[in-house]
């Protein structure tokens, strides 16, 4: 089995603020601007009554995102957020040198996305959803996915499947650059438990090591005995320094690595 520590979401050239830890836990990664997607728009898409873009403007009055700007809506993991087809699942595309690196690791059936972003606390003021005054800067593991089918030819894409981003991208289809990886029916190690979902804040979700930049991780020292891609020589006095550049971090599970993914997911 192999690890992928995925970054996804807003970040400082994206978006260019956090996303949020809503006040309930919940971790909302906010997709990132796109000018080659023509499914979503900020405005469109929703969480409990309130678009994303009357989120993210609530938190940071003069972003720089409109109403109408489009967004890349992957990994789509919430089935809540827009209207669905039937038998509509969750989904995760990669393609270029991101998924070259992916076939090169010999990603597979079996193996475990875990998406991280950069997140913020934020809390109710006077009516109005703000970012926590002081709060740190996280990177956070906020949802995971299971692969149980990849998808690599556009002619087995379902029909429930079109309105993914990643399905468009003719040009990256047919130089077979592109990639859809759907889920397992359940975690080979948790039965009871669906093969992708999204998780709420908890300490032990918290990449960032405490009182450090976000990029500092607080990993276990077991780590150190297995090579993660994207990261040459990492280990810094006392915390793991994560590669700035990068989506996708690959690692063999060592049985130690499989009980740490475990316990972040249950």
């Amino acid at each position: 089995m192999k690890i992928i520590l995925s970054r996804k979401g807003f970040d400082s050239s994206n978006g260019r603020q956090p996303s949020p830890i809503m006040p309930d836990g919940t971790l909302l990664s906010l997709p990132i601007p796109s000018n080659d997607d023509y499914e979503n728009t900020f405005s469109s898409i929703i969480w409990n009554g309130m678009t994303y873009y009357d989120i993210i403007k609530s938190l940071k009055p003069n972003s720089i995102i409109k109403s109408d700007n489009y967004c890349h809506l992957d990994p789509d993991l919430r089935a809540e957020v827009r209207n669905r087809e039937y038998g509509w699942k969750p989904a995760f595309g990669q393609m270029s040198s991101s998924l070259t690196l992916l076939r090169n690791q010999k990603v597979s059936i079996g193996d475990i996305f875990l998406y991280f972003g950069w997140f913020k606390a934020t809390e109710i003021v006077n009516g109005r959803l703000v970012y926590k005054k002081h709060a740190p800067d996280l990177h956070i593991i906020y949802g995971y996915l299971q692969v149980g089918e990849i998808i690599e030819k556009k002619s087995d894409i379902p029909n429930w499947l079109k309105t993914h981003p990643h399905t468009s991208y003719d040009d990256s289809w047919r130089k077979g650059r592109n990639a859809i990886f759907l889920p397992s029916d359940h975690l080979s190690f948790q039965n009871d438990l669906k093969g992708s979902g999204v998780l709420d804040y908890r300490a032990d979700r918290v990449l960032t090591k405490s009182g450090n930049s976000r990029g500092c991780w607080d990993l276990p020292s077991f780590f150190k005995d297995v090579h993660i891609t994207c990261n040459p020589n990492p280990w810094k006095d006392g915390y793991f320094k994560s590669a700035s550049i990068g989506q996708e971090f690959v690692m063999d599970a060592t049985p130690q690595i499989q009980s740490w993914a475990k316990q972040i997911i249950i």
